[in-house]
């Protein structure tokens, strides 16, 4: 048979020997242990005898009874052939199964060490003590390192040969692949039983499609550093229960990562392995003119290319702000709740505010402003027309794509010396659209619709704007009308129009809103009335109104007027837009900050998201102008302030007595 087992077994005095034949070649039984102790050799055999004992009284004992049976079997003393019966499985001791892996792995490779000094051929497997972090042999028993047992067609070797075969551990096996496994592969010999190899696990094939990977992000536009700063912790916190993780994209890296999505971590998690620089290719160069270059030459700083790195979906996002102060000296203690609102996820990349009847010191205000925005953003350029204040942020990283700013004013007073009503606006560049930003303050009165009609009409008129820089779409501009002469328009202020109905029945209709639903007060709006007739903000749009109204209140309280003129509450405050082409702006946010009650009205804040067009080089850029000295000084104010907090903190912890009592 091709897998006949036999052993012939030899008598030389007190030594015996046993050999395994297995179709005609010998092999040993058992491998040389460890310690000299345990291996026996022949003095008629050179080579030593591939056996290892266990317990050597027990095994001579063992060798004795088998020959009693075979001598009362046969009734002669003529030895028959020996059956041998497989070994007893060895018991995996419990404190061994139960170990942790780590302290098997500890054991496992002080043994190998070892053994590799102890083996005299040198031949073995460092993994050999495996066997030993596994199970300990029993006396009777015998250790199997390298042999399979296999007996699938004779059936004649006895009835033990059809149990479940032995398995042992594969010499070419690693100590990283064990390590590698899970505990719940960590069993006992006999789960392992029927495996001669090493473990080969086939790949993991899916179910069934993969999910297409998510690449609309919820902002799209350059958040590598947007985030607010970690001083407003409360922002920060509010913004990820309400708006969740928000997914951010590196957008210097929106060439190189275009088929990447991008994950949801901070400002240093988003910071790119790769270089903002891409290669300049010298035959380009040649090819190429910096000074006149075109909407889609490779070349153009503000060009297609360069907008599509920065603003993949080309759209910027622009906070707009209003306020009428009422003159105060005293400015609010924090400004966060203007700037920073706990319910925005992203800063935005413009920050623009506009204050009717400001303060008296206007660098007090605009330090002001740069403390709370912090280090990511600039003033771009300020303006003032007497009590009018236009103020521009831009994120710092952003600065070079802006062109020259320009800035102009209107008096609508009869006497142009009192500067008090009239309108200030702010135009530039950004990539290849362009802007204005016009605030103002009109007429006062219930009654005066039509002077504030004439106080628009003699704004659009008399602002001079623009000076220098190339108009982008002459062949849609009116000599009438500067806001025809911009792409994207935002128009802010105290417009002073206000609802015409009586107090009590405005209270009473405020009283019934529900949801923010403001449409009954809105029906009485005079600026809505008109703008419907078309008689005022001819393009214009505004965003639905959910707050109440924002004038008149009574100082530091909620409460509107109590005063003696007992005036109707109103949407004096307002903020709108327009655009050349239809729907490149879209309102995100229209509310009032109801937190600041240094003044009797509350200022209205807006976020919109503006659609951007590449550009040409022939505009001429600000060279990453902006006021130097406002930013050192708001940073300044900000790092003495943390200084400041983190020393009362440090007194009030060593200021705390502990008594025992």
């Amino acid at each position: 048979m091709s897998n006949e087992l036999t052993i012939h077994r030899t008598q030389t005095g007190p030594k015996h020997e046993e050999r395994m034949t297995q179709n005609g070649e010998e092999t040993g039984l058992h491998q040389p242990s460890e310690s000299p102790l345990n291996r026996v050799s022949d003095d008629n055999d050179s080579r030593p005898l591939k056996t290892s004992i266990v317990d050597t009284k027990t095994f001579k004992e063992h060798n004795d009874a088998l020959k009693l049976q075979q001598i009362a079997r046969n009734g002669s003393g003529d030895l028959s052939p020996y059956l041998p019966q497989p070994p007893s499985l060895p018991r995996v001791s419990r404190g061994r199964k139960c170990g942790l892996p780590e302290e098997a792995v500890r054991t496992r490779r002080l043994r190998n060490s070892q053994e590799s000094l102890s083996d005299p051929a040198e031949t073995g497997s460092s993994t050999d003590s495996l066997k030993e972090d596994r199970a300990a042999p029993t006396s009777g028993g015998f250790v199997f390192n390298d042999t399979v047992l296999k007996n699938e067609q004779d059936s004649t070797v006895g009835p033990a040969a059809t149990t479940k075969p032995m398995v042992f551990r594969y010499r070419g096996s690693s100590l990283s692949e064990y390590e590698r496994r899970p505990n719940s592969q960590e069993s006992d010999p006999i789960d392992l039983s029927g495996r001669s190899g090493k473990v080969r696990l086939s790949p993991v094939q899916p179910t069934g499609p993969l999910p297409v990977l998510e690449r609309s992000f919820a902002s799209a536009t350059s958040r590598a550093a947007n985030r607010i700063d970690r001083d407003c912790l409360d922002y920060c916190a509010l913004a990820r229960e309400k708006l969740g993780e928000k997914l951010n994209r590196n957008n210097s890296d929106s060439r190189l990562l275009e088929n990447m999505g991008s994950d949801s971590a901070s400002v240093n998690s988003m910071r790119s392995n790769y270089s903002v620089l891409s290669p300049i290719i010298p035959q380009d160069m040649r090819n190429r003119s910096f000074l006149e270059g075109s909407v889609l030459g490779s070349g153009a700083l503000l060009g297609a290319e360069e907008l599509d790195r920065h603003f993949p979906n080309r759209r910027v996002g622009i906070y707009v702000a209003t306020w009428n102060m009422q003159g105060e000296k005293g400015l609010p203690a924090n400004l966060d709740d203007l700037l920073l609102p706990t319910d925005s996820g992203c800063a935005q990349e413009f920050y623009v505010i506009g204050i009717q009847e400001g303060c008296p010191d206007r660098r007090e205000w605009e330090v002001r402003l740069q403390e709370t925005l912090g280090p990511h953003y600039v003033m771009l350029h300020a303006a003032s027309h007497g009590v009018l204040y236009l103020t521009i942020f831009v994120r710092r990283d952003l600065i070079w794509f802006c062109s020259e700013v320009e800035h102009a004013t209107v008096t609508t007073r009869i006497m142009s010396q009192i500067k008090t009503k009239g309108a200030l606006g702010i135009g530039f560049t950004f990539f290849g659209t362009s802007f204005l930003f016009i605030t103002s303050h009109f007429t006062s009165g219930d009654a005066k619709v039509y002077e504030r009609i004439l106080d628009y009409n003699k704004i659009i008129e008399a602002l001079a704007l623009p000076k220098d820089l190339p108009d982008t779409n002459p062949y849609r501009s009116t000599a009438s009308d500067v806001t025809t002469r911009y792409d994207e328009v935002f128009w802010f202020g105290d417009f002073n129009f206000r609802l015409s109905k009586d107090r009590t029945d405005v209270e009473a209709i405020m009283k019934r809103t529900v949801d923010g639903v403001m449409d009954p007060l809105l029906e009485h709006d005079q600026l809505s009335k008109e703008m419907k007739d078309g008689s005022i903000f001819k393009g214009f749009h505004e965003a639905e109104i959910h707050f109440l109204p924002t004038y008149k209140f009574d100082m530091g309280c909620d409460v509107y007027d109590t005063s003696s003129k007992q005036r109707t509450p109103s949407y004096t405050d307002r903020i709108l837009f327009r655009s050349r082409q239809a729907e490149d702006i879209t309102a995100v946010k229209y509310t009032s900050c109801s937190n600041i009650k240094t003044s009797d009205h509350r200022p209205v804040i807006g976020v919109f998201q503006v659609k951007l067009r590449p550009g040409r080089d022939n505009i001429p850029l600000g060279a990453g102008q902006f006021d130097r000295s406002v930013y050192l000084e708001g940073i300044r104010r900000r790092i003495t302030r943390e200084l400041k907090r983190r020393e009362a903190m440090k007194n009030q912890n060593n200021s705390t007595i502990c008594s025992l009592s």
